[in-house]
């Protein structure tokens, strides 16, 4: 077994996994999983840079994992940042403090790559029935991965469509109004056109749907009082079921969606578009459900680590 510690550095976002793998036995024991939501991200999209202040959450919040890693004795550590930081102008002052804190330097991926480790996280272990070719949809907050395959990904791309990107340049009403949602369905449809160029979307057998706003939609359809991961791993929700919570979520203002009781407080702002986007690929897939993961891009980097 080799302990290893993954970070996945997101929009939103920032994720800690701790476990022990087994790559003889594909084995997984996990002794910390957990998240901060930062926004890096924040109003990037507007700016192009990342600011002082989300920069400040970010570092606070590694310099509470780095004590985390210390304590459990992960040999060794892979952290992984995505779109906002993709995106950001500044993004040496963001690779610097993060040095400074972690003593790794944090890898800024292409959205093809997040799209391969993202697949590779899903896939594994998936419930008996789950039929291939699968589309693993990974909806961020910049951005939105889809990738086809089987045993590995056979088409991949990456699009802009992420649900606090969507939401700072489209929502700017609370509630959105009609012609809002209509400009944000609308960016959501093209940006799949473009991913539909390369990954044939309507291939998939089984969409396989990850993030926190693909585990929220599970959370709402499964009336959980509180969010429950083992509950949402790999449970399904009926293609319906997500029009249906999609459509409620666009009429709900911010504090209507926060009473929700799984909901976290950082994503209900931006839960609205994140459930528009998962509608719009399940439309596009024209799968009868979703299968949820709480296995993801965290787990695709940490399976990286002992695959090298």
């Amino acid at each position: 077994m080799t302990r290893v510690a993954a970070i996945d550095c997101g929009t939103n976002s920032i994720r800690l996994l701790v476990t022990d793998l087994d790559p003889v036995a594909n084995g997984q024991h996990d002794l910390d999983r957990r998240l901060r939501i930062v926004r890096l991200g924040k109003d990037v999209d507007r700016t192009g840079v990342l600011s002082p202040e989300a920069l400040a959450r970010t570092f606070e919040t590694l310099r509470e994992y780095a004590g985390i890693i210390e304590g459990l004795g992960a040999d060794r550590v892979r952290m992984v940042a995505t779109s906002a930081t993709r995106d950001a102008a500044n993004r040496d002052e963001f690779v610097a403090g993060v040095v400074d804190v972690l003593g790794v330097e944090p890898e800024v991926v292409s959205g093809a790559a997040e799209a391969g480790l993202s697949f590779d996280g899903a896939v594994r272990g998936l419930p008996y029935g789950a039929g291939a070719p699968y589309l693993v949809v990974d909806i961020g907050g910049g951005s939105t991965e889809l990738a086809l395959g089987t045993d590995g990904v056979t088409a991949a791309r990456s699009v802009d469509i992420g649900c606090v990107r969507l939401t700072e340049r489209r929502f700017l009403a609370d509630p959105p109004t009609p012609e809002q949602v209509a400009a944000a369905r609308a960016d959501i449809e093209a940006a799949l056109d473009e991913a539909a160029a390369v990954v044939p979307i309507g291939d998939a057998r089984t969409l396989v749907g990850l993030a926190g706003s693909v585990t929220t939609v599970a959370a709402i359809h499964l009336e959980l009082a509180e969010y429950d991961s083992v509950a949402i791993h790999h449970s399904r929700i009926p293609a319906q079921r997500v029009r249906a919570i999609s459509d409620h979520l666009l009429t709900l203002t911010h504090d209507q969606r926060l009473a929700i009781g799984p909901m976290h407080p950082g994503r209900a702002d931006v839960i609205a578009a994140g459930a528009l986007v998962l509608r719009c690929v399940v439309d596009r897939a024209g799968v009868d459900e979703v299968l949820v993961s709480e296995h993801d891009i965290l787990d695709g980097i940490a399976w990286s680590v002992v695959s090298d």
